[in-house]
């Protein structure tokens, strides 16, 4: 019997599924830690970050960080960059137009989409709330939503977490970010064409199978099933590319950034559980294959006191063509490179 097979089984199996993730927990980490990957020019430092992911050579990796601090408004750097696997970087865009990077995808093209989800701070007027596509130069080449303008339309997110892009450049974004009191969150995966049209949305606050509370990341596997990082409710749920429920798995913890590699192996960033939130679980990076669910390799976050701390470690997860894995963190504001070992 499958570990998804486990969890459909509902309340009753609820004590065996707390073991079972229990177990997954302590399985032996194949990777050494590297803190402090990718360095910048001179005079600069790294501000909080969770966009992260890879270049389609495999050979470099795409970071959004906040600009030294957390909120690029009012910064004259350019947040968007490119490093090779040696941390060096190569190219760098953005400045005077991204408030606060969250999300980041590589189209099959490379084009660079960034998810400007605001943040906390107060932000002024005319900023986030959409969808950029770059060009690899940085050329900006189309928005989705309306900068500045928060709402639930067919064009405007308020604080858009992630997108993704099917391979026939169908467009998956999820909106929006639970943070603040100024209005509810959207709770929302919306679909668009490869034009930008609008074409389709799914998803209401809750949390039943196929409902949302804070879709904070996506990823596709190689059957163009839809991952959605469901994470206040502690669990990866799976869609069709039509918005019907397929799956909800809980034994990745409480996802705050989701991977998927060209082996449809997925990597979760667990960045928030702890006693108050997802009690039993620990924070951490954890490892399986789409196929069967089962958490093989678990990476934990270096925070000793997690119930005393919200949030650290890694929020966004990346792998590159050598098999390493990358956790930008938000709260440590820093990427770790995970290197793994024979």
């Amino acid at each position: 019997m499958t570990i998804r097979r486990w969890f459909q089984l509902g309340a009753a199996a609820a004590a065996l599924t707390l073991l079972t993730g229990a177990a997954q927990q302590c399985v032996d980490s194949p990777y050494l830690a590297y803190p402090g990957w990718g360095d910048l020019p001179e005079g600069r430092e790294w501000g909080a970050t969770s966009a992260i992911y890879p270049a389609n050579d495999g050979r470099h990796m795409w970071v959004a960080e906040r600009c030294g601090a957390n909120l690029c408004v009012g910064s004259d750097v350019d947040p968007v960059l490119l490093f090779d696997l040696e941390g060096n970087l190569v190219r760098s865009f953005g400045a005077g137009l991204i408030a606060w990077p969250h999300g980041i995808f590589v189209d099959a093209d490379d084009n660079v989409w960034i998810a400007d989800a605001v943040g906390y701070a107060p932000v002024p007027e005319g900023w986030g709330h959409v969808v950029y596509k770059f060009s690899p130069e940085g050329e900006l080449l189309m928005t989705l939503g309306q900068k500045g303008v928060a709402g639930d339309g067919r064009d405007t997110f308020r604080k858009p977490n992630d997108v993704v892009v099917a391979p026939d450049g169908t467009i998956f974004v999820a909106d929006g970010h639970g943070s603040g009191p100024d209005a509810p969150a959207n709770n929302r995966i919306v679909k668009f064409a490869p034009d930008g049209t609008y074409l389709m949305e799914f998803g209401v606050p809750g949390g039943d199978d196929g409902e949302l509370d804070e879709p904070h990341a996506l990823a596709m596997d190689s059957q163009g099933r839809l991952f959605v990082g469901d994470r206040a409710n502690s669990r990866v749920q799976i869609f069709d590319q039509d918005g019907n429920h397929l799956d909800t798995w809980t034994q990745f913890g409480r996802p705050s950034g989701l991977y998927i590699d060209a082996d449809d192996v997925l990597y979760v960033a667990d960045s928030e559980s702890n006693a108050r939130r997802n009690a039993g679980w620990k924070r951490g990076i954890r490892i399986g294959s789409v196929e069967d669910g089962f958490v093989d390799a678990f990476i934990p976050d270096p925070e000793p006191n997690q119930d005393e701390s919200g949030t650290s470690g890694a929020e966004g997860v990346a792998v590159d063509a050598e098999g390493n894995v990358y956790g930008a963190e938000v709260g440590p504001r820093q990427v770790v490179k995970y290197v793994r070992v024979p």
